[in-house]
């Protein structure tokens, strides 16, 4: 009962500092709109309804003010981040050990750059991207993007890139726990890079070769990266903790004294809650 009361207190304080991120966005609407609808407004096709102005359009009563709704939330997400996440975070570190709290904290380090990094390329090439893509129409048409759509999409490109950034992350912690060798990771790289470039070709909303390029090549150089890492682990890792090699059937060898061999990290930690006296 105790973790629930817990658990209940720190969601409403999550909920709370998010309502407040989302009356902030509120107030905030027209800076991040005018930022979401740049790489709209670098296009041909903006300027089709009203020369000289950038235009986008909507057919529905309560539409814009769903769209007002969506930015505020965005907003509001992205701001009481640093309360949300440390929420989530007070919650789950008590059941931690020392070095797994280490581990998270790298992790999570990391993985907000990188995340940020990959929204950012999509927001760098979003431009050229929805010119291909509107460039195919006919010339006597004029393109009527409604608001919902546009923001749907450009959302989708930054949540897609941003995610698929965590790929090397991902192989990494997988190694680590022992899941992922290198000499699998070397087996299939072939493989990889080629499904990178599928998963380009289809995971992308428009589907053009620009964008396709722009989410497959910096995978697979990050992809490139995460072996070598792995390699590079494997390779300073003590000779006598991989026991990778064993069938499950098969004990791990002991040392001659008879010992117990502890897995790297493990054998000093002692579970959570443990008095030492």
């Amino acid at each position: 009962m105790e973790h629930l009361r817990e658990l209940r207190n720190r969601l409403l304080i999550a909920l709370a500092a998010v309502v407040v991120g989302i009356i902030i966005g509120f107030f905030l609407f027209d800076p991040v709109w005018a930022f979401l609808k740049a790489p709209f407004c670098d296009t041909p096709a903006a300027q089709q309804l009203r020369v000289g102005q950038c235009t986008l359009t909507y057919n529905g009563i309560f539409q814009s003010f769903f769209l007002t709704l969506k930015v505020s939330a965005l907003v509001g997400l992205v701001v009481s981040s640093p309360v949300w996440l440390y929420q989530i975070w007070a919650f789950v570190t008590p059941a931690l050990y020392r070095n797994e709290k280490r581990y998270s904290i790298t992790f999570m380090s990391i993985a907000v750059p990188l995340f940020l990094i990959g929204a950012a390329l999509a927001y760098i090439i979003m431009d050229t991207s929805l010119a291909i893509l509107l460039g195919f129409a006919p010339s006597d048409t004029v393109a009527t993007i409604q608001i919902d759509e546009y923001l749907s999409y450009v959302l989708i490109m930054l949540v897609i890139f941003g995610i698929s950034f965590e790929l090397p992350l991902l192989l990494v912690f997988l190694n680590i726990i022992g899941v992922l060798s290198h000499a699998t990771v070397k087996k299939h790289r072939r493989t990889v890079v080629f499904i990178m470039f599928v998963f380009g070709a289809v995971i992308t909303p428009g589907g053009d070769p620009l964008t396709m390029m722009a989410l497959a090549m910096p995978m697979i150089v990050l992809y490139f990266l995460a072996e070598g890492v792995i390699f590079l682990r494997e390779r300073r890792a003590p000779a006598g903790d991989d026991f990778s090699g064993l069938s499950d059937d098969e004990a791990s060898p002991l040392p001659e004294d008879g010992t117990p061999v502890e897995p790297s990290g493990l054998a000093d930690e002692e579970p959570p809650g443990t008095d030492k006296r």
